[in-house]
């Protein structure tokens, strides 16, 4: 049960889910992967829900907003950096945008909430007190994120060039279309290609969910209210993992790696 003290700068170091159901978002995710709750006002009528697994923090969530009207509910991803405003400066340089400009979050760290050229979100964090996941490799924990998205080669290149990663295909990819993003030596996620987008869906990255027995967990999920988009799946040499949705709507997939040898 590896404690995580630090994210690298490009690495993925936060999840947030916005969603129009707080409580039963708690109810949910507690059914499924053992969540506790800890919140904390952040309005009037506001609450922020830090979700966390053997006393350490591993998810958020908060209730839309009403200016958020419109927005479907949804899993936010965080990337971690150095600076905060160097990163947003540069986002609309290479085709993105800036939705929100960079704010400090209290004492906790530094963020701006962006969009890809393509329109996928996601948000940057320069951590202060609060680093972000604190746990990694247990059930319930994040392991993995793919890039879904209109344009595989656009999207690479605008990650690679904000963030530096290497986006590449392996060995055996080309033949597949996939592609691994690798930031230094941490494989952290992919690119699958433009077929895989599925119709009517915006550009966004999908959040992988570690579990040991992907298809307990899978029912759990069912049990629990939510919805199937992909029903437990096979990938020769890879893993076995499934794509639900929670109550609400927000999706995100889970996966049981294959075992090393």
């Amino acid at each position: 049960m590896p404690n995580v003290e630090r994210h690298a700068p490009g690495t993925f170091c936060w999840i947030e889910l916005a969603t129009t159901d707080q409580d039963a978002a708690h109810d949910f995710y507690k059914s499924v992967f053992g969540w506790g709750v800890n919140q904390f006002p952040i309005g009037p009528s506001e609450m922020y829900t830090i979700f966390r697994l053997q006393e350490r923090d591993v998810a958020a969530a908060y209730t839309l907003r009403p200016d958020q009207k419109g927005v479907p509910p949804h899993w936010m991803i965080y990337i971690a950096v150095e600076s905060a405003d160097k990163t947003a400066a540069r986002i609309p340089q290479l085709g993105g945008k800036v939705i929100v400009p960079p704010f400090d979050v209290m004492d906790a760290g530094r963020m701006a909430v962006c969009s890809d050229p393509q329109g996928a979100m996601f948000c940057i964090w320069q951590p202060n007190k609060n680093q972000g996941i604190g746990l990694t490799a247990v059930d319930g924990t994040l392991c993995w994120a793919d890039l879904i998205t209109t344009s595989q080669s656009a999207g690479a290149k605008f990650y690679s060039d904000l963030f530096g990663w290497k986006i590449e295909f392996g060995d055996e990819d080309p033949a597949h279309g996939y592609m691994h993003i690798k930031a230094g030596e941490e494989f952290i996620g992919g690119v699958p290609p433009e077929k895989f987008m599925p119709p009517g869906v915006p550009p966004h990255w999908m959040l992988y969910i570690y579990v040991a027995d992907c298809d307990t967990y899978y029912k759990k999920a069912m049990d629990g209210g939510g919805r199937s988009h992909m029903a437990p799946t096979t990938m020769e040499d890879v893993g076995r993992f499934a794509i639900v949705a929670d109550p609400q709507g927000a999706a995100f997939a889970i996966f049981q790696p294959k075992p090393r040898k």
